[in-house]
C-alpha cells in the first residue's frame, strides 16, 4: 500500500478555478497529509468548460504556486507540467528558484514540450512543430538544471541551437540542493532519454497499467544506457480520481465531473473504497512509487477525505 505522503493531489484549474479555490484544495490536502499539491500549467479551458465560456479564466501556474508557498506550511508544490513553450529557460529557472525560497524548499518542476495548440493561439504563444518543441525542451532542461547546479560565485554558459546563455551568475539559488525535476509522457525514445539524463522523477499521465509497465521498462533501459542507476529515479503515474463512500455517492461524483461510472472504473482510480484500494495496490505492485490523483471537482473537498482514507495507515 502507498502511504498518504506518496499520494499527490493534482488539479486542472484551467477548467474553472480561482486562486481561492486552489488554496482551499491545497490547504485541505495539507491538513490530510497528502504529499503534494500539483496543478496543470494551461492557459485555456478544454472541452465542455471552454464551450461554457471558460470562466473565471486561467490562472498562471507559477504565480499560483508563489501564493501557495506563503499560504501553506508543509505540503510540497509543483506543476504537472509546465510547457517549455511558455517561458524562456533563464526566467523560468529564476521563478522556480524564487518560489522554492518562498516555500522554504518545497517546490518541484514538472516540465514538458507542450501540446495544446489552441491555448498558444489564444494567447499569442508560438507553437513550433513537435520535433522543435522537443529540441527546445532538451535545451531548457540543460539550461535550468545547469543554472541551479552552478556553485555560487561561479558562472554558467550554454550554447544551443535555440537558447544561448553567457556569463550568467546563475542566481538566485533554490533552498533545495536539487529541485526535483519531473519528466513524463509516452514517447518511446526522446522522452525516456530526457528523463534518464535530467529528471529525478518519471511520470506517465493517464496511461493504462500495461502501458505504464512498458514505459517504465523503456525508461529503465534508457538509464542503463547512460550508466545511471534506475533506482535513483522515482516512477509515478497520474490517474483521474473519483471515489465514493458507497455506490450512490460514487455515481454522483462521476456525474458531477461528466464521466461515466464504468469508464472511470476502467481508466482511473475509481469506484467505492474497496475498488479504488485494489486499483491502487495493482499500480504500486507494477512499480508506481507515487500517484497523482487528478481531482476535477474542486468544490468537493470531502472527496479528499475519501481519497486520503485509501492510504496505508501511518504509525
Amino acid at each position: 500500500m502507498l502511504a498518504i505522503s506518496d499520494l499527490r493531489v493534482f488539479t486542472e484549474p484551467q477548467q474553472g478555478a480561482t486562486y481561492d479555490d486552489l488554496l482551499a484544495v491545497a490547504s485541505t490536502a495539507e491538513r490530510l497529509g497528502f504529499g503534494a499539491f500539483f496543478r496543470s500549467d494551461h492557459y485555456l479551458a478544454m472541452g465542455s468548460a471552454l464551450d461554457e465560456g471558460g470562466l473565471p479564466g486561467p490562472t498562471d501556474a507559477w504565480t499560483t504556486l508563489a501564493g501557495l508557498a506563503r499560504d501553506t506550511e508543509r505540503i510540497r508544490l509543483g506543476t504537472l507540467v509546465t510547457s517549455a513553450t511558455f517561458r524562456q529557460p533563464g526566467p523560468l529557472a529564476i521563478s522556480v528558484a524564487q518560489v522554492d525560497q518562498m516555500s522554504n524548499g518545497r517546490v518541484e518542476l514538472g516540465i514538458g514540450a507542450g501540446w495544446y495548440d489552441a491555448e498558444h493561439a489564444a494567447y499569442g504563444i508560438s507553437f513550433p512543430a513537435l520535433g522543435e518543441r522537443f529540441d527546445r525542451l532538451e535545451e531548457q532542461l540543460a539550461v535550468i538544471t545547469g543554472l541551479w547546479s552552478t556553485p555560487a560565485g561561479e558562472r554558467f554558459a550554454f550554447d544551443g541551437e535555440h537558447y544561448t546563455v553567457s556569463d550568467s551568475p546563475a542566481l538566485p539559488k533554490p533552498v533545495q540542493e536539487r529541485i526535483p525535476v519531473i519528466v513524463g509522457g509516452s514517447g518511446p525514445k526522446r522522452t525516456p532519454r530526457l528523463a534518464a539524463t535530467y529528471a529525478t522523477e518519471f511520470n506517465t499521465p493517464f496511461l493504462s497499467l500495461d502501458d505504464f509497465v512498458v514505459q517504465r521498462e523503456t525508461v529503465v533501459a534508457a538509464c542503463e544506457v547512460i550508466g545511471r542507476d534506475p533506482a535513483t529515479l522515482t516512477f509515478s503515474a497520474a490517474l483521474v480520481a473519483c471515489v465514493g463512500d458507497d455506490a450512490s455517492s460514487y455515481e454522483r461524483r462521476a456525474a458531477a465531473i461528466g464521466r461515466e461510472a464504468g469508464e472511470l472504473r476502467a481508466n482511473g482510480l475509481a469506484g467505492v473504497p474497496e475498488e479504488a484500494a485494489d486499483t491502487m495496490g495493482r499500480w504500486h505492485e507494477a512499480g508506481a512509487e507515487r500517484l497523482y490523483l487528478q481531482v476535477l471537482d474542486l468544490a468537493d473537498l470531502e472527496h479528499l477525505d475519501t481519497l486520503a482514507a485509501l492510504a496505508a495507515p501511518t504509525g
